[in-house]
């Protein structure tokens, strides 16, 4: 079963690993892997929300998503979206930007670094309003209650996310323009720079909402039509056009997976610049986790068992807010890539053992409800 489900991802780490070996020696070896963990570790949630809706789906549907899905997931948004970054920032030609990145790594590096502050800007806010957005809701199940439920009451007022995220954004492209000030001015303009850029970042995470919330409502929509056609059908004593329905709730649950596929790819992609600016290692490494994070959704949907470990969507979205953070920090100063690859995965792994805890408590509350109904009956009995 475990083998079925990640054999090819299995064979794609094998392969990805080796390659980035032959690239650049261990140090590419060990960059490739955290970027695999960390696309695992960002979209975890997404795989859990993925099986939630793909399990409605029938068996041509499920395939069509983990086919067609795949090679717009893999080789659209986690190979040619970092080229596109890189060309827009660094304004040349996509082609141009492949082949620099191959033929003149020194100059394709600096033209990175030197479009850094922008990119850091644009993917820090996109992260942070995720990050934002997911501790201001009001959710049943909190998991650090102490940080969590003052914040979903400040979450009741309207657009707050978006005014703390245009306060960090003007706060930081400040503190850049007064550091560049103090070093002559000479890259005052960069200040704006981060402001135009982080502003983009802001509208495009709306932009994408707004398209992920169309297509839940018209999925919600299609559901409660098909639901009144049945009852319809039921009490005419007609047969139903069931391929037809069933067709266009599956082709909008599709429309609805892929942007939100991207958009959970998207920061994916985004917090890779904050470990490397290496095109081929982020290519190799989010690849990797993109085929985990499709084979961990068809584990979850065969196995049945979504909410088990109920805390790891909330490590995960804590993990993208360190990364927004680690983002707008590195405008200004330089952080290694082990520290912020590694944050993400030891948030993971927290909100993790804290489900396999909750778990185990409420197992133990059980056995003792149930032991207690048995001497009850005992008692009664004698």
């Amino acid at each position: 079963m475990l083998l079925k489900t990640f054999g090819w991802s299995f064979a794609i780490t094998a392969l990805g690993l080796v390659a980035a070996l032959f690239y650049g020696g261990w140090t590419a070896f060990g960059v490739v892997a955290i970027l695999a963990i960390l696309e695992i570790s960002l979209s975890f949630d997404n795989a859990v929300v993925n099986a939630g809706i793909l399990k409605k789906m029938n068996a041509f549907w499920q395939k069509i998503f983990l086919t067609v899905g795949v090679l717009i997931a893999v080789f659209g948004m986690r190979l040619v979206f970092p080229v596109v970054i890189v060309a827009i920032t660094a304004k040349m030609g996509p082609i141009e930007a492949v082949h620099l990145a191959f033929s003149d790594k020194d100059r394709y590096q600096q033209l990175v670094t030197d479009a850094h502050p922008a990119i850091a800007a644009f993917g820090g806010m996109f992260l942070l309003m995720i990050f934002l957005d997911f501790v201001f809701e009001d959710r049943d199940i909190q998991w650090l209650r102490w940080i969590e439920r003052p914040l979903a009451k400040l979450g009741k007022v309207d657009m707050l996310s978006v005014c703390i995220a245009l306060v960090v954004l003007l706060i930081t492209s400040f503190t850049f323009a007064t550091h560049a000030h103090q070093h002559g001015g000479a890259h005052v303009d960069k200040a704006q720079t981060v402001l135009i850029a982080g502003i983009a970042g802001l509208i495009t995470y709306m932009v994408v909402g707004g398209l992920s919330g169309y297509f839940e409502d018209r999925l919600e929509e299609e559901e409660e039509r098909e639901h009144e056609e049945e009852e319809e059908a039921a009490r005419e004593g007609k047969p139903r056009s069931a391929v037809k329905l069933a067709g266009q709730a599956a082709f909008f649950m599709f429309l609805y997976l892929e942007v939100l596929d991207a958009s959970f790819s998207f920061d994916g992609v985004i917090g890779a610049f904050a470990i490397t600016n290496d095109i081929v290692m982020m290519a190799l490494g989010l690849g990797i986790g993109a085929m985990y994070v499709r084979s961990l959704t068809v584990y979850l949907v065969r196995q049945g068992t979504l909410d088990d470990y109920v805390y790891l969507e909330h490590g995960a979205h804590y993990a993208i807010g360190a990364l927004a953070v680690i983002l707008m920090v590195t405008i200004q100063y330089e952080i290694n890539e082990v520290i912020t690859g590694l944050v993400g995965v030891i948030l993971i792994a927290w909100s993790f053992w804290s489900s396999v805890r909750r778990n185990r408590a409420l197992a133990a509350e059980e056995g003792k409800a149930t032991g207690s109904g048995e001497k009850a009956e005992v008692s009664s009995g004698v």
